[in-house]
This record gives structure tokens, sequence and C-alpha cells, in this order.
């Protein structure tokens, strides 16, 4: 009998259920929507703002230089999946045919991860044993006259070794200026056997990684200069919390919004049911009774909202996701059950008013049409 009551109330009422219905699923899409990004944003924006290149510095403390022996351990020895991409760096005057240049040696294999910023003519070099090619800065290339495909000769005390340009690197910095090489040919030709002059590493900042990851390894080589180069790890950290921050701004007003919204509807339909709770307090139903059945309608269309409203949301989860990061969102364990009790929530604190309003009708007033 119970239930039949609460059926029929609500399809008696289907205009003013819809309203609510149409609340509540808007509160529970936006929600879902929102933790969805949440829950997986910290790996999508880690992974948008590698675009920035390294973002995590190892170098001598003292000196101009430090034994690879040193640095091999370190990488070596990360947690899994915590660097994304390394390479030592080793700088030094050498002598061409035509002039002295800059030799920046490198992991080739690594460049491309730690400066994506780069604009490159040619090709990268995609092996870092490859010491046969080089990349040239194109201040460099222009003084010198080099294009792709040309080559270039070093000249040493040792000999002489033929390079032919891959790419021309145009980066901004320092670079442009410098003739890249594979990191062993730079050792060997600079007379610098085992020995970098600093290393950059791309860093997983996800969880706030690079700090911690810095802190632990400054002291374990208190002979490095290790830290986290702060124009990337920083902006990282600030974008995700300010873009945390608007995503629970944006849903709690939707929640409020939304309760509003019910809490009127709500109070309209009491309004209209005034003569039926009169009815039922005179054939002997309690206030508890009442409160259950205004709870049980209410719940009903919350549950109906939270089932489509998560569809919904889902589905706007991935519009952000493609027109943000070009990628979808994954969506996590946490998002339904929390998606779940906020929208009971709401739905909850909107019938509060309405359920004492129902309950405290009194039969003898509303039956005689007072």
């Amino acid at each position: 009998m119970f239930w039949r009551l609460v059926f029929r109330a609500l399809r008696l009422r289907m205009q003013r259920v819809s309203v609510v219905f149409a609340a509540l699923m808007v509160g529970a899409a936006i929600v879902t929507a929102m933790s969805a990004v949440y829950f997986d944003i910290n790996a999508k924006m880690s992974q948008e703002l590698r675009t920035f290149g390294a973002n995590f510095y190892i170098g001598p403390a003292r000196g101009n230089s430090i034994p690879q022996s040193t640095f091999q351990p370190i990488i070596d020895n990360a947690p899994a999946g915590l660097i994304n991409a390394s390479s030592p760096y080793l700088y030094g005057m050498a002598r061409t045919e035509l002039e002295k240049v800059v030799l920046m040696g490198v992991w080739f294999e690594s460049l491309r991860q730690l400066a994506p910023y780069w604009q490159v003519t040619g090709n990268w070099i995609g092996v870092s044993f490859d010491d046969r090619n080089a990349m040239i800065g194109v201040k460099l290339a222009e003084r010198l006259n080099v294009k792709v495909g040309d080559s270039i000769t070093l000249v040493g005390d040792g000999g002489k070794q033929r390079l032919q340009i891959k790419g021309i690197v145009e980066s901004g910095d320092a670079t442009d200026n410098m003739l890249i090489v594979n990191l062993e040919l730079a050792q060997k030709w600079l007379d610098k056997e085992g020995a970098i002059s600093n290393a950059l590493l791309s860093v997983s900042n996800d969880l706030g990684q690079v700090d911690r990851f810095a802190a632990q390894l400054q002291q374990q080589y208190p002979q490095l200069e290790i830290r986290p180069i702060l124009k990337v790890s920083a902006s990282e950290g600030q974008v995700l919390n300010k873009i945390k921050g608007l995503m629970g701004l944006v849903s709690a007003v939707i929640l409020v919004l939304s309760s509003l919204c019910v809490n009127t509807t709500l109070m309209a339909i009491v309004g209209e049911r005034a003569r039926e709770f009169a009815l039922q307090k005179a054939l002997g139903a309690s206030g508890r009774d009442i409160i259950r059945q205004m709870l049980a309608e209410t719940g009903i269309i919350a549950l109906a909202a939270v089932l489509c409203g998560s569809l919904l949301g889902y589905l706007l989860a991935q519009v952000l996701g493609m027109a943000v990061f070009n990628a979808t969102i994954s969506l996590r364990l946490p998002v339904f059950p929390l998606t779940l009790v906020l929208s009971l929530l709401v739905a909850a604190v909107a019938a509060v008013v309405p359920t004492r309003r129902a309950i405290y009708v009194e039969p003898a007033k509303v039956l005689k049409g007072e």
C-alpha cells in the first residue's frame, strides 16, 4: 500500500516531478564530469606540461663536471615510472675546419622529450650511439653557412671526425650557437672520458614527486646540486590547484542551485497535496509515515536522476578531455559513489523544509477548507 501511494503521487504530478528530476540530473551530470576530470587531471596535466621540457636539474655543487658513474645510479635506482626521460650534457670547445665551436654531447634518444619546444628543420637523431650525425644550432649554422645534409669536420690532435648535419635547431637560447653530438663522441673529442657537465630529467610531478625526489637525492649526494627547474615544476602545481579549485567551485554552485530548485518545486508539491496529507493524518498516519513517504518519493527521483546524470556527465567529461587535453578522461572508481552521495545529500537537504511543512499540516483546518 505504501509503495502504491508513493508511485501514484509521482505519476499524478509528472510535470513537477520532471522539474525535480531535471534539476538533480543536471547537478549529478556536473558533479560526475567535474569529479571525473578532477581525479584524472593529475595524470593528464602532468603529461600536457611535459611539453615544457625538462623539470629537474643535476649538476656539480663545485667545479665544472661530475663523473657519469655518479649520475647513472640515480637513473637506475629511481622508482619505476618516475623519470620520463633523462640525458647527461657535456660542453666544451672544439675545432672544426671552419672555426672553433661549442660542442654539446647528449643522449639523442631522450632529447626530443627533454626539449620538445625546439623547432627543428630536418630530423631529430633517434639513437644515442649515433656518432656519424649531428644537429646544429640555427645561429651557428648561419655563421658556418651549413644546411641540412651538409657535413662538418671536427679537427683535433687525434685526427678528424666527419659529421653529417641531420637537423638545424632553433631553441631561443644558447643551444642556437652549439654543435650537438653523441655524448660518447663529445667525451672522447674533449678528452673528458666518463665526465658530464650536468644532467636534465623529465620527472613525473602529478603528485608533487619532484620536490620529494630532489630532497631525497640531495641527502644521498651532497656533492651535487640537485633541484627542480621551478619554471616547469611550479607551473604544474599552480595550474593543477587553480583548475581543481575552479572545478570545485563550479560543482558547489551547481549543487546549491539544484538544491534551491528542488526545494522550491517540492514546496509547491506539498502545497498541492495539503488535503492528501491532511486526509492521511485524519486516517491515522503519523508524522513519521509522511516523512517516509516524502523521502521515498524524493529518493526515487534522485536515484533516477543520478543514473541519467552520471551517463550525461561521463559524456561531458569526454568532451572536456578532448577539448583541453585532446585525450579521453578515464572514469576513476570514486566518481560514481561521490556523485551518488552528493546528489542524495542535495535531495535530502532540499526536502527538509517541504517535509516539515507536510507533517505539520492540520487536518481539521485543511479538510474544512480554511
